[in-house]
């Protein structure tokens, strides 16, 4: 048992703890500092009856005052809504294509717009909507199924290649790995390479556009400028959704590509849907 002892210049007992011959003195704590905590424990057992405190399995205890930061913000969302309820309403019956002469639907479109992009879109196409390998880019003019904010607005809609929308846009490119032979494909390419302006073998690109002209040119056209009615993109210019070089237009025609876009039109509202096409829009690669 450790012996307490009592200083004699103090006459304060002792705690029994000693280091290097020092003593440590059993001093009372500053009254203060007991209130101080006294009145912590008090008000952190009244913030456990009057707030949200203990978790549960499915939640939390909701407290006297059932107060929750959630719905304050729930109920601050609210009130911004009843705020916009007219303009939302607008934005729902709006013809698009007269969109821009309402300057002040036009600016909550846009506003509300990029919130639903930065929400839905941007894990695919980019905050900035430049897009990626495989996930177009929404800043320039080439726009497979049309680029008026009508056409956008349908994309948006409906989907691309999605099964859950009969609507949905569809088009299926054969994987010609099944058609036709390593050395037709490599012609193929070549040929393709020459329509693209890149540089490509003459010998091979002539044997090329027979194949082309044979398997190709009934989606892409006789030139190679695509078509929007059955989704067959322009390969004369220099805008690749899955890259330009020889390997990656070799895999595309060997195993053929199927990029799927949701319907959003099954997760969004009509306003949300204008308002986001008008802002995909007004980004400036809309037509």
């Amino acid at each position: 048992m450790t012996k307490h002892e009592t200083d004699e210049e103090t006459g304060i007992d002792t705690t029994g703890h000693e280091w290097d011959g020092i003593k440590e003195l059993n001093n009372p704590l500053p009254r203060w500092w007991l209130w101080c905590l006294y009145l912590t424990i008090i008000w952190g057992v009244g913030y456990m009856i009057a707030y949200p405190a203990w978790p549960m399995i499915s939640g939390a205890t909701k407290g006297v005052l059932g107060y929750s930061t959630r719905g304050e913000v729930a109920a601050e969302i609210d009130r911004f809504e009843a705020q916009n309820a007219d303009l939302r309403a607008s934005l729902t019956e709006i013809d698009l294509g007269v969109l821009k002469d309402n300057p002040d639907l036009q600016r909550f479109a846009y506003a509300n717009g990029a919130a639903v992009f930065r929400t839905n879109c941007s894990q695919c196409h980019g905050s900035g909507a430049a897009g990626a390998l495989g996930y177009p880019n929404l800043l320039d003019d080439d726009w497979l199924w049309g680029g008026a904010i009508q056409d956008i607005a349908l994309s948006i809609d409906h989907g691309i290649r999605n099964e859950t929308d009969a609507d949905a846009h569809w088009s299926q490119m054969p994987a010609y790995g099944e058609v036709l032979s390593s050395d037709e494909i490599d012609n193929a390419v070549q040929y393709v390479m020459q329509l693209a302006g890149s540089d490509f073998d003459v010998e091979m690109a002539n044997a090329g556009a027979v194949i082309f002209d044979e398997q190709c040119s009934a989606c892409h056209g006789a030139d190679g400028k695509g078509d929007r009615d059955v989704g067959a993109p322009n390969l004369t210019d220099a805008i690749w959704l899955y890259g330009s070089d020889i390997a990656a237009v070799t895999e595309t025609v060997t195993n053929a590509r199927f990029g799927v876009m949701p319907a959003w039109g099954q997760r969004l509202t009509r306003s949300d849907i204008n308002a986001v096409a008008a802002y995909v829009h007004g980004l400036g690669g809309g037509e």
